[in-house]
């Protein structure tokens, strides 16, 4: 598949790293310590903000308490974050202006995670605590394509959650789902879906970025 586009938006947990390990450790002792039943085996649903699920769990309790207690054990647990296959040198391979990262984690989790990872910090980013709405609702990519100087039809969102795919397809972006924490049949109103970013090559171009991959049949 050969792709032209403008800018690129990436989601960041599930997309550039993998932070499974973290995220399911640390929402089963939040689900603990809020009393929420079966604790142990909570899941998450990927891809939305932190405040939106602790209003959807326990809508009776003081969000920004909670939010502050998930990103403490977030930002202290790092044992198995890792950077996915291919990451590193897709970054490096384009111009700084070309991309942002648009996150369902907050700022200074996003900024911990990066570090972490050893990836560098774009000049543009959208965090959860910079949008009204969080995603499934276009607006974080809405506001991620308009950082980079485009509209969100001249960008390609790359995602991993169903949420996350539908708050591109929603902002009227083309979307690459990538695989990994969700199935191609999650991902379903995805443009394309690719196994991981170790398959895409990206050539900058003047004005236009040129995408190439090879699809997942679905």
């Amino acid at each position: 598949m050969r792709v032209e586009t403008k800018g690129l938006l990436f989601d960041m947990d599930g997309v550039l790293i993998s932070s499974i390990g973290s995220v399911n450790r640390c929402w089963r002792r939040w689900a603990a310590i809020y009393g929420l039943p079966d604790p142990e085996n909570f899941e998450i649903p990927h891809g939305k903000r932190a405040i939106d699920i602790i209003r959807e769990l326990r809508p009776d309790i003081d969000a920004a308490e909670g939010l502050r207690v998930i990103e403490d054990m977030e930002i202290a647990d790092t044992e198995d974050l890792k950077v996915l296959p291919g990451v590193r040198e897709l970054l490096k391979s384009l111009p700084p202006e070309r991309w942002a990262i648009v996150t369902s984690a907050t700022h200074r989790l996003m900024l911990g995670r990066l570090k972490v990872a050893g990836l560098p910090v774009p000049e543009r980013i959208i965090s959860a605590d910079m949008v009204e709405r969080g995603k499934p609702d276009p607006e974080p990519y809405v506001r991620g394509a308009g950082l980079l100087g485009f509209a969100p039809s001249e960008c390609v969102v790359v995602e991993d959650a169903p949420s996350g795919v539908g708050a591109g397809k929603a902002a009227g972006c083309r979307v690459l789902g990538v695989l990994g924490t969700h199935t191609a049949e999650d991902l379903g109103v995805a443009d394309w879906v690719v196994d991981s970013l170790e398959v895409l090559r990206v050539v900058a171009g003047i004005g236009e970025l040129v995408l190439g991959f090879p699809v997942v049949e679905r």
